[in-house]
């Protein structure tokens, strides 16, 4: 009897649990009434330390909690970016309970671990040099002081050049800027949207084959911070005259919504001055043109990402440039001979606006083994020009008046998929397709003032030029590591179609390329600290648009540029081998030849007194490189580094008459190094000497540069202060052309002595991207910051 009453109660009381068992939910939104997904959810009891249970919210922002006991409960709610939240006691004994929370965004900044005064991290693998700029302090306006971070870069007026080569692509994100002057995207990009550059001196069948010499790739940075951020920066400086810039941007990243606005406005000072003497017969004309000028650029970029799942995300991105450049340049001709001397004074005025559009739509699937990526881009690039040669006063040397009008537009539409297999740690392949497809207009119309001051329309020296070209593109890598060693071999097939049009003299000429791009490195680790890699990468510089284009454009009364149109493109065999410590750079070898180099070459005639540069083939062009870098940390209280570059440059072609074989060896040292001064004010200072070289067909004299830079943080690191002083050296480019009957001194100066004062306001939460959460987001946060 015991017995059965025992089992009876213990029957009962089962009972009486299950039925007490309940449900609460609810949803969790933001202030706008945003579903908050990937949320915590905790269940206390009251009077107990340990959680009952915990879920998160789902992609509508709601939660339930299943088979809870009678009890009184707290549910404690949050999320990044958000205050935490909880519930008043709950008297938890109905079957459901339902309970909705409402965040209000994160306004106290988290504690975060910030390390100053750390020079970019560099790193030296088999095809490239890496300079990671995430944990850098140092002191950054625009793309052009990030790029002299780079070893072995060496910038003069605009102009990029790496162990003696100048043919140097800029790639942003892995994609063209071609259709940019190298100078402008320079001045224009700002610092603080970069997350590294990658030197990239081995490319892979992942990327164009297009590029004789290295590829400058500027990975931007992805919103990596949750909640809403953004700064506000205001720069004034004296370059030749005062300028000044401010722009801002906003983003905002929540839930599975990450969206950025950026605007901008320019107002720069430039000057480029050229000094061109030479022989003509019995006469020495000296040329002189100094050219100031202050172009207005205003940019807007957007942006916006959106996760779908865990796996697949979506977004769109667009940008939008324009440039307003107006410049006079005076022009000073000077012809002296033992008897006499005449000088013409010419004003060469220039009004160009460039417009730049892109758009740039991605979709994205990725998880722990697979990557795929469809991406398009959209590129609409306007370029209008008029052009003024006028004389000023009287001259004894009769001149007639010229104009030119010059539009371009050039329409860029690219589609590529990529696809990365990763097997395990030790193998992985990829493999993907492009197609993009290029039409290019430029219209030249020449008029001439004939006596009457009317300007009359020069068909002869006057064209349309159209190109259409398609290129496709399939690659596939594969990337193996057995113990000490590791490989990385590809192939890339590309086939281009080029149609130039000249409207004038409705003649075409057609041109294809169907060719294999094989490429491949090894790296061997030869002791824990010291590793040898070898590389090879065989490439095609195809001619540029504009070079194809028969346009001729004066600079001054005796000196224009020239199109050719019937250049090929040129090939380069590349090998390089790398010594490597710790994984940064430490002694390299590289040697490149190129067959049917695209070089630009001076004439002159006799008759006319006229001198013109143009693009043509060579027969070849051989490159040696040696390269020895070295830390600075050995210094106590110095980080950076310093090095030395050998390079040896040969130019030569038995089919030109006369025949032209240029060579010249050019030593090169550099250094970057940054100091903490007290008062925790970052110094920074840079340098270059080289000795000389060889530019296309001029030679050039020794030139050296120096930049100092100090910054400076305030208000809790949200103000940053910089202060910069560029172009410490009074050095021109100086050089020398003697070949056939051109014997000419050449002397390119620019703005120096530049100051700049820039104050950088960050602003809202700083919720970084290195935060940890326990939750299902983890994964999505991984994913923002492994694209940067």
């Amino acid at each position: 009897m015991k017995f059965k009453l025992t089992f009876l109660t213990v029957a009962l009381f089962i009972t009486a649990v299950t039925i007490a068992q309940n449900t609460i939910n609810g949803t969790i939104t933001d202030t706008l009434e945003t579903p908050l997904s990937f949320a915590n959810i905790i269940l206390y009891e009251v009077g107990k330390e340990e959680a009952v249970t915990g879920v998160i919210s789902n992609d509508n922002g709601a939660f339930i909690f299943e088979n809870i006991a009678n009890g009184i409960y707290v549910i404690e709610v949050s999320v990044l970016g958000f205050e935490t939240k909880k519930s008043d006691e709950l008297q938890l004994s109905e079957s459901n309970l339902k309970v909705d929370f409402t965040l209000q965004e994160e306004t106290q900044n988290l504690d975060e671990v910030v390390v100053k005064s750390k020079r970019p991290q560099i790193k030296q693998t088999a095809e490239k040099l890496i300079v990671n700029l995430e944990n850098s302090d140092m002191v950054n306006t625009n793309l052009q002081d990030v790029v002299k971070k780079v070893p072995g870069i060496i910038l003069t007026n605009g102009n990029v050049s790496y162990a003696g080569q100048g043919n140097i692509r800029i790639l942003i994100n892995g994609k063209t800027t071609d259709y940019m002057d190298t100078a402008s995207l320079l001045r224009d990009l700002p610092a603080d949207n970069i997350s590294k550059v990658e030197l990239i001196q081995q490319p892979g069948s992942e990327y164009d084959a297009e590029g004789a010499g290295p590829i400058l790739n500027i990975i931007l940075k992805n919103n990596v911070k949750l909640g809403t951020h953004g700064n506000v920066k205001q720069m004034v400086g004296y370059e030749n005259r005062f300028e000044y810039a401010t722009s801002a941007s906003v983003a905002s990243y929540k839930n599975k919504l990450n969206w950025q606005l950026s605007a901008g406005y320019r107002k720069s000072t430039s000057r480029d001055d050229l000094t061109l003497s030479r022989k003509v017969l019995d006469d020495t004309y000296k040329q002189t043109s100094k050219s100031a000028f202050d172009p207005i650029i205003i940019n807007v970029g957007a942006g916006l990402d959106y996760y779908l799942t865990e796996q697949h995300s979506i977004g769109v991105s667009g940008r939008i440039v324009n440039s307003d450049s107006d410049r006079i340049s005076n022009n000073n001709t000077t012809i002296s001979n033992p008897t006499s001397d005449i000088t013409l004074l010419t004003d060469n005025s220039f009004d160009r606006n460039r417009n730049i559009k892109s758009l740039n739509p991605y979709y994205e699937f990725k998880d722990d083994k697979n990557k795929l990526v469809l991406d398009y881009n959209f590129v609409d690039y306007g370029y209008d020009n008029e052009n003024n040669l006028f004389q000023v006063g009287t001259s004894q040397l009769p001149y007639d008046n010229r104009r030119y009008f010059q539009d371009a537009s050039y329409k860029i539409n690219t589609y590529k998929t990529d696809y990365k297999r990763t097997v395990n740690e030790n193998f992985s392949w990829n493999a993907g397709a492009k197609f993009s497809d290029v039409e290019s207009d430029s219209d030249l119309q020449s008029l001439t003032e004939d006596d009457e001051g009317v300007f009359q329309f020069q068909p002869a020296e006057s064209n349309r030029f159209l190109v259409d070209e398609t290129i496709v593109a399939l690659y596939s890598k594969l990337n193996v590591k057995v113990d000490k060693w590791s490989f990385s071999g590809g192939l890339r097939w590309e086939e281009s179609d080029t149609e130039g049009t000249a409207t004038t003299t409705g003649e075409t000429r057609t041109r294809k390329i169907s060719k294999l791009f094989p490429s491949a490195s090894v790296s061997r680790e030869i002791t824990e600290e010291i590793s040898a890699n070898l590389a090879y990468s065989y490439r095609i510089r195809r001619p540029s648009y504009s070079s194809l284009n028969s346009f001729v454009y004066f600079y001054d009364p005796f000196t224009f540029e020239e199109g050719n149109p019937n250049l090929k493109p040129a090939f380069t065999n590349s090998y390089q081998f790398n010594l490597t410590y710790e994984n940064q750079p430490f002694f390299n070898i590289s040697y490149r030849e190129t067959s049917d180099q695209l070089f630009e070459i001076i004439t002159q005639n006799d008759t006319s007194a006229e001198t013109s540069r143009t693009m043509i083939n060579l027969a070849k062009n051989e490159n040696w490189n040696f390269s020895l870098f070295a830390p600075l940390s050995f210094i106590n209280g110095l980080d950076g580094y310093t090095g030395v570059i050998a390079n040896h440059n040969r130019y030569a072609s038995e089919n030109l008459d006369p025949e032209l074989d240029l060579s010249k060896w050019s030593i090169t040292w550099f250094t970057s190094a940054e100091y903490e001064l007290p008062w925790e004010i970052n110094s920074e200072i840079s340098g270059y000497y080289t000795s000389g070289g060889l530019e296309g067909i001029i030679e050039y004299e020794w030139l050296a540069g120096i930049d100092i830079a100090i910054s400076k943080s305030f208000l809790d690191d949200k103000l940053k202060v910089s202060l910069e002083y560029e172009e410490l050296i009074q050095r021109p480019f100086t050089g020398s052309v003697s070949y056939d009957n051109v014997d000419a001194t050449v002397v390119s100066n620019w703005a120096r002595n530049n100051v700049f004062l820039q104050l950088n306001y960050s602003f809202g939460s700083k919720f970084g991207k290195d935060k940890k959460r326990g939750n299902a987001s983890k994964e999505e946060q991984d994913r923002i910051k492994q694209d940067n």
